[in-house]
């Protein structure tokens, strides 16, 4: 069973570096994430506040009480929580910043597509720099919550994600996104948290603390 690094505690909630790798439903696992979790917090049951894609790693917040979990509900619904994630690319962007704005459509293998429409659009802020030769890395800023968001937002920029075969991306050992930072106000008091990636590519250039300043 893994044992997963707790980033912050909170009486309400715990946030979590969840590994690449792992997914938040069952799947065919004998015990489910969840389960894991409050395994290792020796509590009976805890609730996600929101979900990452199997291979993506990062911040996952989960809910302690039924009450924080509907709160978490309410702040994300209301695109109160700001969250930053870091994306890896070998290919050249179309623009190395700016805004992505588009209405994703399901396509027919499964996967999604951004279309020009703008009904209900999915929104993400980025920007990037080159950290090594053949290396970009994207700060991508979501301000919506669409399934699969980041990675075709990667895709229309002519930069699929390092990882990603699913949407065209270079064949590498993890799915290079990372979900680096949240920040929200609960009850009151600004929470902020952030936590450093793991992976091949991730350590392929000298200081990783650079990486912070995109």
């Amino acid at each position: 069973m893994t044992n997963f690094t707790l980033c912050y505690q909170h009486t309400d909630f715990v946030i979590i570096d969840k590994p690449a790798g792992i997914s938040v439903h069952k799947d065919d696992e004998s015990i489910g994430f969840t389960q894991q979790v409050a395994k290792q917090l020796g509590v009976e049951q805890v609730w996600l506040a929101h979900r990452l894609d199997k291979g993506t790693s990062g911040l996952l917040i989960l809910a302690l009480n039924k009450v924080a979990a509907v709160r978490f509900y309410d702040l994300f619904a209301n695109h109160q929580i700001q969250k930053t994630y870091w994306a890896l690319s070998n290919h050249k962007p179309k623009k190395k910043q700016g805004k992505i704005v588009g209405d994703m459509q399901k396509t027919r293998n499964g996967c999604w597509k951004l279309t020009h429409t703008k009904e209900n659009p999915a929104i993400t802020h980025f920007s990037s720099q080159s950290i090594s030769p053949n290396l970009r890395l994207f700060e991508l800023k979501p301000k919506t919550g669409k399934t699969h968001q980041l990675r075709v937002a990667m895709k229309s920029l002519g930069s699929p994600i390092l990882g990603d075969d699913r949407y065209g991306g270079d064949q590498a050992d993890r799915l290079y996104l990372h979900a680096y930072q949240l920040e929200f106000c609960y009850q009151g008091e600004t929470i902020k948290v952030s936590i450093l990636p793991h992976g091949e590519y991730w350590h392929s250039f000298s200081k990783q603390s650079e990486m912070g300043e995109v």
